[in-house]
């Protein structure tokens, strides 16, 4: 029988007050190997609606959870979530409900940062719950990653343009991943009102509300890449310049395009 690993106490949400300029608040992790074949948490601290739950991982992944807890990302809101994996550590990172941006009283733009920053050996899955764009809304997304050469990253994103029945508010979000210090991927997306003209049409959503991405980064990718591929009508394999693959999806729902980041998690993840 083994132990398990030593994580550090769970902190609790620190309280946090929307003022006029909008709610700030940030989630921090830090993972580390324990010398054991599993992994630590020296730090799991959240703020506001952004609270961190220890979860059971797979083998010797560490799970924590991110766990709302009030109504957020309103207009104005800057929330951020901060995740170092040191090296050789293994970190699971999951959402419990779908986020939804939300117009705030004045219409100023909310912003929600993702950082992740994994060293040699290391092992994250970031696989959030979807990002729902409700009528009135106006978020700007940024995610950036930064990887050691040895590294390994499974990143999911997926975007609902409004609730059923509502048009969506305006989403813009960027990623930016980094490998050994160079660019890897670098894209930006703008849906919704505001956003440039053509989104919509037929040479961007073609009408659909639900958008998403799986992104896979695998040393292992150097030997073996994977081949361009179709999915379906609506989602396509590209390989990238370095070992990792992007799989991109348009779907009517979330259902259905969960279903097909699954299919590609299960050929292409871990």
């Amino acid at each position: 029988m083994t132990s398990a690993p030593p994580v550090a106490p769970e902190a609790p949400a620190a309280p946090a007050a929307r003022a006029a300029a909008g709610l700030r608040a940030t989630a921090r992790i830090a993972a580390a190997a324990d010398g054991r074949g599993g992994t630590a948490l020296p730090l799991l601290a959240g703020e506001g609606p952004l609270a961190l739950r220890r979860t059971r991982g797979e083998g010797a992944e560490a799970g924590v959870m991110l766990v709302g807890a009030m109504s957020a990302p309103l207009g104005g809101d800057h929330l951020s979530v901060e995740a170092d994996a040191g090296p050789g550590a293994r970190l699971g990172l999951r959402s419990a409900a779908a986020t939804l941006a939300l117009p705030g009283r004045d219409g100023a733009p909310a912003r929600y940062d993702v950082r992740l920053t994994l060293a040699e050996e290391a092992a994250v899955r970031w696989l959030p719950e979807p990002l729902v764009s409700v009528q009135g809304s106006d978020l700007r997304v940024r995610t950036r990653v930064e990887l050691a050469p040895t590294a390994r990253l499974l990143l999911r994103e997926e975007q609902v343009l409004g609730r059923t029945g509502e048009s969506p508010g305006l989403l813009r979000s960027r990623l930016t991943v980094l490998r050994g210090g160079r660019p890897l991927l670098d894209q930006e997306l703008a849906c919704g009102p505001g956003a440039p003209g053509g989104w919509d049409g037929p040479a961007g959503l073609a009408g659909h509300r639900a958008l998403g991405q799986l992104l896979v980064v695998d040393p292992q990718f150097a030997e073996a890449p994977p081949e361009p591929a179709v999915l379906g009508e609506f989602a396509a394999v590209t390989p990238l310049a370095g070992p990792a693959v992007l799989v991109t999806a348009l779907a009517p729902d979330a259902l259905r395009l969960r279903e097909l980041l699954d299919a590609a998690c299960s050929t292409y993840g871990w």
